[in-house]
């Protein structure tokens, strides 16, 4: 598997151990529909999360934030409004990013929630 991978693979499980943390039970990892693939669906309560991981190793070219896309998120939101209407769920919907520095075993984790809003 190429180093990035890896990366991407040990900031996804990183991500879900701090939503686990926080309260929140995963519903599905790495969810497709379509071209869009969502890193992680969780909820908490009546809320449910779609959440788009970024891992980076610095923050040398930027935040890891800064890498998504509004074709992204355009995938995203078609991706979920999917997933909630074929499993007829009457829950609030919010897309949050999970942006986390990973370097030699240490690492930063920022969840900001409702993330789209700002884009």
């Amino acid at each position: 598997m190429a180093s990035h991978n890896e990366l991407g693979t040990k900031g996804e499980q990183l991500a879900i151990d701090f939503l686990v943390h926080k309260g929140y039970t995963i519903r599905e990892k790495n969810y497709r529909y379509l071209k869009a693939e969502v890193d992680i669906i969780a909820q908490k309560k009546n809320i449910l999360a779609a959440i788009e991981v970024k891992t980076r190793s610095s923050d040398y070219f930027g935040n890891p934030q800064d890498f998504i896309t509004p074709k992204k998120i355009k995938l995203l939101v078609s991706a979920i409004d999917h997933y909630v209407v074929e499993r007829d769920l009457d829950v609030s919907v919010r897309f949050d990013i999970i942006a986390i520095i990973y370097d030699k075993n240490r690492h930063k984790i920022e969840h900001l929630k409702d993330a789209f809003l700002y884009f």
